[in-house]
C-alpha cells in the first residue's frame, strides 16, 4: 500500500534532469495529498523526470508523457534493456570520447540520437548539455548546446548515475506500472473513482519548451477538466515570486485547498529563471 499522506525527509533523484523537476518538494507534496490506494492507481500525465512517482512507488501506476524519449527511457528500464551494468560502460566509452574530442563529440551524438532516438544516447545528452536544460525544437530535434565540459563523465558522475538507474530499477520490481505516450486529455479520461491523479504541467509564464508548447488555453481547458474527475487530484504550479503572483490559479482553481512552499530553481536557460518562488499544492480530495 502506497497511502497517503507519506512522510519522508529527503526524496531520491531519479536519473532523468529537466527544468522544473520537483525533487526538493517531493516531501511537501506527498505530505500534503490524502489517499487510500485501495488497488487505485497513481496517474501522472506529465510525467517529466518522474521524480514524484518513484519517491511514492505505488503499486499501480498511469505515468505518461508526450515526451516520447523520457517514456521510452523509462520503459527501457523496467523491460531490462537498460541496466545499470550497460549504463556505466556506455557512459565510460562516450564519457572518454568527449573528453578527447570536446564539444566535436557531444554535437556528433546529438546528431546521432536526433536520428536514431537511443535512450543511452538520451541519457548522455541529458547529463552533459548546457545547464540542465532538456529542450526539442518543432521537429522534435533535442537542441541543447554543450556545457563546456570535456571532462564531465568523471567516475564518480558516472557511479551517481548508475545508483540513480539501480534506484528507479528497484522502484518499478513487481510494480503494475503503465508507460505511455500520451495526450494528457486521453490519460484524464482514464481515471477511476479509486485512482488519484497528480497533475505537473508546464508552468505557464515560465520557460517550457522542453518538447510542447503549453499554452494559457490548454491551462484553463486542464482546469475545467480536472474539476470533473470521478477521483481526488493535486496539482502543482507555481504561486508568486517576487516579479508576479499566478493569476491563473485564482481564476481558475479557486475553491480548492491550496498549500504553498518556497522552492528555489537551480536548472534554468537564464539566470532569470533561477530565482525563489511560491509553489502551490492544490489539492482536491474525495
Amino acid at each position: 500500500m502506497s497511502d497517503l499522506p507519506l512522510k519522508i525527509a529527503l526524496a531520491k533523484v531519479p536519473p532523468i534532469k529537466c527544468q522544473g523537476i520537483k525533487t526538493k518538494l517531493v516531501p511537501f507534496i506527498l505530505s500534503g495529498i490524502k489517499w487510500k490506494s485501495d488497488g487505485g492507481r497513481w496517474i501522472e500525465p506529465f510525467l517529466g523526470s518522474g521524480v514524484v512517482a518513484f519517491n511514492l512507488a505505488p503499486p499501480k501506476a498511469l505515468l505518461a508523457d508526450t515526451n516520447n524519449h523520457i517514456i521510452r527511457f523509462y520503459k527501457s528500464i523496467q523491460s531490462g534493456d537498460i541496466t545499470r551494468e550497460k549504463v556505466g560502460r556506455y557512459l565510460a566509452k562516450e564519457g572518454k570520447k568527449l573528453s578527447e574530442r570536446g564539444e566535436y563529440h557531444y554535437y556528433e551524438l546529438r546528431k546521432r540520437f536526433n536520428t536514431g532516438g537511443s535512450p543511452l544516447d538520451f541519457i548522455f545528452l541529458n547529463r552533459s548539455c548546457f545547464n540542465g536544460v532538456m529542450r526539442f525544437n518543432r521537429r522534435g530535434e533535442f537542441n541543447v548546446p554543450f556545457c563546456k565540459k570535456p571532462n564531465r563523465f568523471t567516475q564518480s558522475y558516472i557511479t551517481k548515475i548508475v545508483n540513480q538507474i539501480a534506484w528507479v530499477t528497484q522502484q518499478m520490481r513487481d510494480k503494475q506500472w503503465e508507460f505511455i505516450v500520451a495526450d494528457w486529455r486521453d490519460i484524464l479520461a482514464e481515471a477511476k473513482p479509486d485512482d488519484f491523479v497528480y497533475l505537473d504541467p508546464p508552468y505557464i509564464g515560465r520557460h517550457t519548451d522542453y518538447y510542447n508548447w503549453w499554452s494559457e488555453d490548454q491551462a484553463i481547458e486542464l482546469a475545467e477538466q480536472a474539476r470533473q474527475l470521478p477521483c481526488g487530484f493535486a496539482l502543482s504550479m507555481w504561486l508568486e515570486n517576487r516579479y508576479r503572483k499566478n493569476g491563473h490559479i485564482e481564476k481558475y482553481w479557486n475553491g480548492l485547498e491550496i498549500k504553498v512552499s518556497r522552492h528555489f530553481y537551480h536548472v534554468g536557460s537564464t539566470e532569470s529563471l533561477r530565482n525563489a518562488i511560491d509553489e502551490a499544492l492544490v489539492i482536491k480530495s474525495m
